[in-house]
């Protein structure tokens, strides 16, 4: 019934039914953002892990956090993951988790914040502090006619609104901040909007924060800002990006370097975000939600760049259904087929669309650029089975990249939802597997 009278009604009265469902929600649930500092995180890839950077870094500071990303919700110590299947959950999801922050002594609260969660008011009610942009590339363009420029404007909002509310804690007038990567080309579109304070970041760019002598080893990375060293041991040299920001958000609340190095050092592990799952196999596994250009260029160069001579990198991923920017499946195609040296092809969430076409978007363009059917390509509708052929087709030292669902706990096939997470499934066909592996 739901979602034939969102195909009925025109989006303006679906749009303002989400309005004055956050309004009331904001209202009974006594305005809860307003009791915290709040940050929250925009931008295409990245969000997750840099809330997670700047969650552990806080933690260690002695603030008490809390977190809603799409992977995971933290209320200080306290995680469970997010069962939503959408980064910003609606109805009265949002300012419930906020209320029980405050209720439990949260002094931050990061929320991840997306462009579609924007155009449905999600953040409404959410009264931000401190905006952080982390990069832009074109995604999930549909649920925004087709126009990157009104993806880009929608993301803005947050930015927007960042000053047009003062906030008050213990007598204190909190500062508005925007804290924008230079490395983007659309990062000055974030900062002219109106902060008391403008930070940037970057590694290959003039900004007020560089990461420079980057060393990426296969427990982690390790950078320097200002001579300052700091370590992460989250995998991938691009997670510099998405410590930055931690780095950045301690120290302008008074968090030294020491404790800041031991937050980054101690997140040891970000659920679906490069995520080494180990049964005592002879091969690294990364769990990873890398669903599109720069994220699966990103792991695979990491994966490339790990592996010992003659090892493989092996990848398993697929793409969206439901309309969702379908023409990134012949680039992740041509993409895996470069930069892999076996493919998996198989499903994510096809939603009510052909499974089928889905995979062949990306199929097709893996054989364009060399890679062959039955030899190191493969087309494996089922995800269980997908993986346990990644997992067989991996010997000693190889890397298997199980990417595009990350920790999402659900699989959403012929418009039906059913549990899923690539993790447990991971570990249950690792033990599985014969004693030569």
């Amino acid at each position: 019934m739901k979602k034939l009278l969102k195909k009925l009604l025109p989006e303006k009265f679906v749009l303002m039914y989400h309005y004055l469902v956050v309004i009331f929600a904001t209202l009974y649930c006594g305005f809860p953002s307003k009791k915290m500092i709040v940050i929250g995180v925009t931008g295409t890839k990245g969000k997750t892990s840099t809330i997670n950077f700047i969650w552990s870094c806080l933690q260690a500071g002695g603030y008490k956090t809390g977190i809603i990303s799409i992977a995971n919700i933290r209320i200080g110590e306290k995680e469970f993951l997010n069962k939503y299947h959408m980064t910003m959950p609606g109805r009265f999801t949002i300012q419930k988790l906020l209320a029980q922050m405050v209720k439990n002594g949260c002094k931050f609260c990061i929320v991840e914040t997306t462009s579609e969660g924007i155009k449905q008011y999600r953040h409404i009610g959410v009264y931000y502090d401190i905006a952080v942009f982390t990069n832009l590339s074109p995604e999930h363009l549909e649920a925004h006619g087709g126009s990157f420029e009104k993806y880009k404007q929608m993301k803005a909002k947050m930015f927007a609104v960042l000053s047009s509310h003062k906030k008050v804690i213990d007598g204190k007038r909190i500062e508005k901040i925007i804290i924008a990567n230079k490395d983007s080309e659309y990062a000055d579109h974030f900062l002219n909007f109106q902060a008391d304070k403008k930070i940037t970041f970057a590694i290959d760019n003039k900004a007020d924060y560089v990461a420079d002598n980057i060393q990426e080893t296969n427990t982690g990375v390790s950078f320097e800002v200002a001579k300052v060293i700091f370590k992460i041991g989250i995998l991938g040299k691009f997670n510099v990006y998405n410590a930055l920001p931690a780095i950045i958000v301690c120290r302008l609340v008074g968090v030294n370097n020491y404790l800041i190095s031991k937050g980054l050092m101690e997140l040891e592990t970000i659920p679906g975000r490069m995520e080494k799952i180990n049964e005592g196999q002879n091969f690294t596994v990364l769990v990873d939600y890398a669903h599109e250009k720069e994220s699966i260029t990103n792991i695979l160069q990491t994966a490339n760049n790990m592996k010992k001579v003659g090892a493989k990198t092996i990848i398993l991923l697929g793409a969206e259904g439901g309309g969702r920017d379908k023409a990134k499946r012949p680039i992740m195609g041509e993409l895996a087929a470069k930069m892999a040296d076996y493919v998996i092809v198989s499903n994510v969430d096809p939603y009510e669309d052909d499974p089928k076409q889905i995979l062949e978007d990306i199929a097709v363009s893996s054989e364009k650029f060399g890679k062959v059917r039955g030899q190191n390509l493969f087309v494996i509708e089922d995800r269980k089975s997908g993986i346990q052929k990644a997992l067989l087709s991996a010997k000693a030292d190889d890397i298997v990249l199980i990417t595009g669902k990350g920790a999402e706990q659900s699989i959403v096939i012929g418009g039906k939802r059913s549990f899923w997470d690539d993790r447990q499934v991971v570990r249950e066909e690792l033990k599985s597997l014969p004693p030569t592996h």
